[in-house]
């Protein structure tokens, strides 16, 4: 008689087991009732019929996807091997159950089309040096092509980008010819501004020819301090204005005067004469007088 009542009372108890569900905070429970969407049940403890309703559940949590290298020929035709991660969360469950078989899946194919494409309509430069404004196309395209699915695509990160043996030659190559036209623009820059420096203290020199002097003492002061062995004996610059207004006055240079004689004016007879001469010249002169 025990028997009887015991068997349908472990039954119940099985029945009640069975229907009792627990879900965290981080889930949530799609319910169905003979097949038609009913409710999403959770967080926390509710009641499931069995065999009459069946739930699926779904984690609200951030979601980490990490999507397989793709071989992206770039919009300068180089071949490269790029590769990312997506993450993504379920802000409706409904629509992620309902609207689409397999939401993971369905993201992972979609994030990996939409890699090759974007990536394909730009050069290898921007590939390298822009990946932030790529990120943020690739997430706008996903985020809009997920949202009837309901789910919402919080970032995507291009991880890598690897080249060919051959690419990366070339690259370092191009790097390296564009440091050595920096580095001879730059040292033009400097010859440039130095010149201009070097005429503005000509003219302040020229101006002050104290300057000029100061900076003579002040070349021998830093040739001084260095451990050379050349001696400098200082020389006054007015001894060496003297010397050269001195050498422009001695004979045989271009500024003297020549003296040689000329056609014009005949050197006087020096050839000695006898006194009768000299007194017979006097007398017929004072006759004639």
């Amino acid at each position: 008689m025990m028997l009887s009542y015991l068997v349908p009372l472990v039954l119940v108890l099985l029945l009640i087991g069975a229907s009792i569900r627990i879900l965290p905070e981080y889930k949530r429970g799609v319910v169905f009732f003979l097949g038609r969407y009913q409710a999403v049940k959770g967080p926390g403890l509710f009641i499931i019929i069995p065999v009459i309703q069946k739930m699926q559940v779904v984690d609200l949590r951030l979601i980490t996807l990490d999507v397989p290298e793709q071989d992206v020929i770039s919009q300068d035709n180089v071949t490269v091997r790029v590769n990312a991660v997506l993450y993504f969360r379920v802000v409706d469950p409904e629509k992620a159950i309902i609207q689409v078989e397999n939401f993971g899946v369905a993201t992972s194919q979609l994030a990996q089309t939409t890699l090759r494409s974007v990536l394909g309509k730009h050069d290898l430069d921007e590939m390298l040096s822009e990946r932030d404004r790529l990120n943020d196309d690739i997430q706008e395209i996903l985020d809009a092509q997920t949202e009837g699915w309901g789910i919402k695509v919080a970032n995507v990160e291009i991880k890598h980008v690897d080249l060919d043996e051959s690419m990366i030659r070339a690259i370092a190559r191009q790097a390296e010819a564009e440091r050595e036209r920096r580095a001879k623009v730059i040292h033009a820059e400097g010859e440039l501004q130095a010149s201009r420096k070097l005429v503005e203290a000509a003219e302040v020199m020229s101006a002050n020819p104290m300057a000029l002097q100061l900076r003579y003492l002040q070349t021998m002061s830093d040739m001084s301090n260095k451990n050379a062995s050349t001696i400098v004996f200082p020389m006054p610059m007015d001894l060496l204005e003297g010397l050269g207004t001195l050498a422009k006055g001695m004979p045989g240079t271009g500024s003297t005067r020549s003296t040689s004689p000329t056609s014009a004016e005949a050197p006087a007879d020096k050839t000695p004469r006898p006194a009768g001469d000299s007194g017979e010249g006097d007398g017929n002169d004072d006759a004639t007088r």
